[in-house]
């Protein structure tokens, strides 16, 4: 077991004295502070920070950071304030205890309260990113002794690791903790799929020992041969490694055992590629399937050559080539700035405090904790594509990523107001997946706004989290806009405005319905959760009956309120039907056709309906679906689809099914801009001889 004693000794190799002295007074005070408290195993609760602070030793992590691992619960479990530890020490210490502190107020889930605090923890770690090696060091040694836990909580906390914490270790490049997080993890949580995969991975080394033997020498043979100075070593297969491919990749144990993976580490770049050409000449080397990531790093700043061989017998072997520093980098990434003195704007380093830049953005837009978590894990992918911008400046997104995500990725404005994209210089459809090396231009458009189809097929939290935030803000400003509308029209029937009320009616109104503000009850009533009558109704006198008010006329719809009207799909309604409009709560005004089925219900609820019209200016385009019946003939969808074109009409959608050997049925969406556009199109397709019957398919 660790001591204090031991654990300073340790330190002296690069530390000063007064440092290490610090760190003794810090272990003092926690000891003093957690005196009585013991963890589940029975140990005593100071054994559990000290251990935390010799993992992160081990990385050669400097005192303050020691000393807020030996303090990190103290705030948490003992009731000493932040202030205090900032007066026994410094604020930067007390900084770092508090950004790993849990939250102590109640959430209404486990999941919340999950969520809220990986949230406080993620803002402090924008500040201070020690924060978040203080915590990995914290969960760390928590998987470590997960025993002495009861099997429910061992398997939510396993869970979170996988889910949460070894992913962020691998964005952080630190790929030694996140092998430990993902083993004991898997042991964790699958303890009997673990204990198999082990057994069988021991008989399969057994087996495998003299080809690797043999292969190993044959490289090392080789690079002596090209006067090559480097070493070679055999890639060990992790258990929830071989896991997740065979789950994955639906492929069996003896698939993935099959592969033989090495790793060649060399003094410098230029031996790295000199090493590729020498080991592509001794194997054949497998098309499609080499990796530059020295060139073009991972988003963590691993970099390497990777390249996939067919070996002796043709056995595929996966090779690795690096330097020794990249060696370094790829096992501790983020922590190798401590433990090797790098430079403070290596890779790792610099792409870390991009990733927390990037967690800030989405923490801004985020509705909630919840939401907030959840873009978070959606942006902790491990594999990416890597794209221009037509400037030259590299961009890595998810693997899936699109135009939209990369637009959001160059800057959320840009995003917001995209409109169009070129990639490698051709218009592309802004859902079109992204692939390595493409150039992506964004085209924007001033008072472009995001669409929620976007949310389809968007798939980075930042691009996800600020369609969302945008949505919301234009969803309110059009609720507002809407709900002062029908306000006024309500109030204009009794010949008065809005200006008309006094502000200390208009205050008692907002006082009794709990509103904060008079835009806040707009939108309200523009999403359909107030009635603009009832409302009405409170504003003006006391002896004012509703049964007075009559209406001062529809409110004309134009086509271009966004968010708060919809058209109802049951009935399709284009300028020229007659129509009506149904208040739905939450999504304010949906516009039916008169003559609608669904209308039938809704007329024994008149406090729902309103009279609406269409706006003589209303200039959209809507969608409606014909069915026709057309006699058999060869390229009748050509034609008729050209027809459609030449009318200035748009096809969404058209297929094509027989009704008997001499009959088919032609069904076509299309967007029109209303029922006199719609009757020359029509028209115009009654002329085809084939053409026996065509419809309006409503619902």
């Amino acid at each position: 077991m660790l001591t204090i004693d031991s654990f300073a000794a340790g330190l002296e190799s690069y530390l000063a004295t007064d440092q290490i002295t610090q760190v003794r007074r810090a272990y003092d005070f926690a000891e003093d502070a957690h005196r009585g408290q013991c963890r589940k195993s029975g140990e005593p609760y100071i054994t559990h920070p000290l251990a935390v602070a010799g993992i992160l030793a081990e990385m050669h992590m400097d005192h303050q950071c020691l000393m807020a691992a030996l303090l990190h619960d103290v705030i948490e479990d003992t009731g000493i304030p932040k202030h205090t530890l900032s007066r026994e020490f410094d604020d930067e210490v007390a900084n770092l205890v508090d950004g790993v502190s849990k939250l102590t107020n109640i959430a209404d889930s486990r999941a919340e309260a999950q969520a809220q605090n990986f949230q406080k923890m993620t803002l402090a770690m924008a500040r201070d990113i020690r924060v978040i090696l203080v915590k990995m060091a914290d969960r760390l040694h928590n998987m470590r002794t997960l025993d002495a836990l009861d099997a429910e909580r061992r398997r939510r906390i396993a869970r979170e690791t996988l889910e949460i914490y070894a992913p962020i270790a691998n964005r952080l490049g630190m790929n030694n903790l996140r092998v430990e997080f993902e083993e004991l993890g898997f042991r964790a949580l699958y303890p009997l799929r673990s204990s198999m995969i082990e057994k069988a991975v021991r008989r399969a080394r057994g087996n495998r020992k003299e080809v690797v033997s043999k292969i190993r020498d044959s490289i090392a043979a080789c690079l002596a041969r090209d006067c090559i100075s480097g070493e070679v070593f055999g890639r060990q297969k992790h258990l929830y490694s071989i896991y997740d491919k065979m789950r994955s990749k639906r492929r069996s144990f003896n698939e993935i055992m099959d592969v033989y993976g090495f790793r060649i580490i060399v003094d410098d770049v230029d031996t790295c590629y000199r090493t590729l050409g020498s080991i592509h000449n001794l194997y054949k080397p497998v098309a499609g399937r080499f990796k530059d990531y020295i060139a073009i790093p991972k988003a963590n700043g691993y970099q390497s050559l990777h390249t996939t061989l067919f070996g002796m017998h043709g056995l595929p072997i996966e090779i690795q080539i690096r330097t020794h520093e990249m060696e370094l980098v790829a096992n501790h990434g983020l922590a190798g700035h401590w433990l090797y003195k790098s430079r403070d704007d290596g890779h790792g380093h610099t792409r870390a405090r991009e990733w927390m830049k990037g967690l800030l953005e989405i923490q801004k837009s985020a509705g909630n904790s919840l939401e907030f978590i959840e873009n978070v894990k959606i942006d902790l992918f491990p594999d990416e594509v890597y794209v221009f911008s037509p400037l030259g400046d590299i961009y890595d997104l998810a693997q899936g990523s699109t135009p939209v995500d990369f637009a959001y990725a160059v800057h959320t404005d840009i995003g917001n107001s995209c409109v169009a994209c070129r990639i490698n210089r051709r218009l592309a459809p802004l859902s079109a997946s992204l692939e390595s090396g493409q150039t992506v231009e964004i085209i924007t458009a001033p008072g472009a706004q995001p669409n929620p189809a976007w949310l389809n097929f968007a798939i980075t939290g930042k691009a996800r989290s600020s369609i969302r935030h945008a949505l919301k803000q234009q969803q309110a400003s059009e609720s507002i806009s809407l709900g002062r509308r029908l306000l006024e029209r309500t109030l204009a029937s009794h010949n008065l405005s809005l200006e008309d009320v006094s502000p200390e009616q208009l205050q008692n109104v907002l006082t009794q319905r709990h509103f904060s503000s008079l835009d806040h009850l707009l939108g309200e009533i523009g999403l359909g959760n107030q009635m603009a009558y009832v409302i009405a109704r409170q504003l003006l006198t006391a002896d004012w009956e509703q049964d007075n008010m009559e209406q001062h006329g529809p409110l004309a719809i134009m086509g271009t309120e966004g968010l708060v009207v919809t058209y109802a799909k049951c009935c399709k309604p284009i300028p020229g039907d007659p129509i009506i409009g149904h208040i739905s709560a939450g999504r304010g005004i949906v516009v039916h056709t008169d003559t609608c089925r669904n209308m039938h219900e809704l007329r024994n609820k008149p406090d729902e309906l309103m009279s609406v019209r269409w706006d003589p200016r209303v200039n959209q385009e809507f969608s409606v679906e014909l069915r026709m019946e057309v006699a058999h003939e060869k390229g009748i969808i050509a034609v008729v689809a050209s027809i459609i074109t030449n009318e200035d009409a748009n096809i969404e959608r058209i297929n094509m099914t027989e009704k008997d050997a001499q009959i088919a049925i032609i069904n076509v969406v299309i967007t029109v801009r209303g029922r006199v556009h719609l009757a020359q199109v029509i028209k115009r397709l009654r002329l085809l001889k084939s053409v026996q019957r065509i419809t309006r398919t409503r619902g």
